[in-house]
């Protein structure tokens, strides 16, 4: 039974008269009269008696034109839906890791809200590209914030937000915050605090140093970058973390950075999705208000540069 058959049918309920069911519609007459007769084959009876020029609802067509209302009703409702028009039910999944969670996403979801006050957001941890890719694969992400060095991924649509600055930290009294710079050596004598397993800057670190034959004995493993600055200002150990992480005690000297003599391969923030995902009204305006956010980012960081 075709939407359109319903929709003409309850067009023709009120004016009874074909003639002008077909002018209101825009169809020819002949059109009104084939698409009426194929619902009463559909439905083994009649829905109208001719009487002469006039034609008049059987009892047949009183029920239909009830059921036909609530079947448009609801193809309506289901349009809306997935237009986009209607968010109360729209969940919306993002992967990123707490870095970004924390310092980078809430101003973009603060101006997201305020568009989209009815959709639901979950936050899901992403550490690596690895784990976002195999997310995203799933569907189990609709989008995901990378934090990693850089790696083509075929699957993936992603788009480049921000080149991260990755900074060893301490305490301004630690006995490194004099030394300039910094070698691997020293670096690996010392207890250092790290994000969990994972964490994309903590397995570049591993691999960096390893490289440069330091293993280092003494690493205390953190879930949270809040309870890593607060062991570093207490002088617990030296860290590397992101520099937007840092940047409100660097300023107020509460945490000084250590140059080194290591070599980090460049990070950078990207932001993706499956390169087949459907995406949504409110998806795209998402993706906007990160893109054009991240661009104050970037501003803000050359300017201190």
């Amino acid at each position: 039974m075709e939407i359109k058959h319903l929709h003409t049918f309850l067009t023709a309920t009120k004016t009874l008269n074909f003639t002008q069911t077909a002018k209101i519609l825009d169809y020819a007459q002949s059109s009104i009269t084939a698409q009426i007769k194929s619902l009463e084959e559909e439905l083994g009876m009649p829905l109208f008696e001719r009487l002469g020029k006039r034609i008049y609802l059987t009892e047949a067509g009183n029920q239909l034109k009830q059921y036909a209302q609530k079947m448009l009703d609801l193809d309506q409702e289901m349009r809306q839906v997935l237009a986009g028009q209607n968010e109360s039910n729209v969940v919306l999944t993002i992967g990123a890791q707490e870095s970004q969670c924390s310092y980078r996403l809430p101003v973009i979801l603060q101006s997201f809200k305020q568009r989209h006050p009815q959709v639901r957001l979950i936050f899901k941890p992403v550490h690596t590209k690895d784990i976002a890719k195999d997310l995203l694969q799933s569907g189990t992400l609709d989008l995901a914030f990378i934090t990693d060095t850089f790696k083509e991924m075929p699957t993936l649509h992603k788009e480049m937000l921000i080149e991260e600055d990755l900074v060893f930290i301490a305490s301004p009294w630690h006995h490194l915050a004099k030394k300039n710079p910094v070698t691997a050596e020293e670096i690996g004598q010392e207890t250092i605090l790290l994000t969990e397993k994972g964490c994309s800057y903590r397995t570049q670190f591993e691999h960096r140093i390893q490289f440069e034959g330091v293993h280092p004995e003494h690493i205390i493993e953190f879930a949270s970058i809040e309870a890593i600055k607060q062991c570093v200002m207490a002088g617990l150990g030296i860290s590397l973390l992101p520099k937007m992480a840092v940047e409100k005690e660097l300023d107020r000297g509460s945490i000084i950075e250590i140059p080194t003599s290591i070599d980090l391969e460049s990070v950078f923030t990207e932001i993706a999705w499956h390169k087949d995902k459907y995406i949504p009204s409110y998806l795209e305006d998402f993706i906007q208000i990160s893109r054009d956010q991240y661009k104050v980012f970037n501003e803000k960081t050359s300017n201190k540069k």
